[in-house]
């Protein structure tokens, strides 16, 4: 599946990795935040969430690492790139 059809379809939860105060600059409606520097130490929260992980930041560089360490936490996850994107995706519902 990819991610439009999982935005439309409102799967999953969406997981902004950049830090509280680029989130708070503005995000994606319903997204939570937990940074980059974060995803190790709240790894077993993480597991709690609603999969798949729909993973943004500002350009997609952080999602990507972060969701290189999720799936190797055998997470499903998908870097969504900049969150921008994501919102855009998301408003087409």
């Amino acid at each position: 599946m990819n991610l439009e059809n999982i935005l439309k379809q409102n799967l999953g939860t969406i997981v902004d990795v950049r830090s509280y105060g680029e989130f708070m600059g503005g995000h994606v409606s319903g997204a939570i935040n937990i940074s980059l520097n974060q995803i190790a130490e709240k790894l077993e929260e993480i597991k709690q969430l609603k999969t798949p992980l729909i993973l943004c930041c500002a350009s997609g560089y952080r999602s990507g690492q972060a969701q290189n360490f999720l799936s190797q936490h055998n997470i499903e996850c998908y870097n969504g790139g900049s969150w921008l994107e994501v919102n855009y995706y998301q408003s087409k519902q």
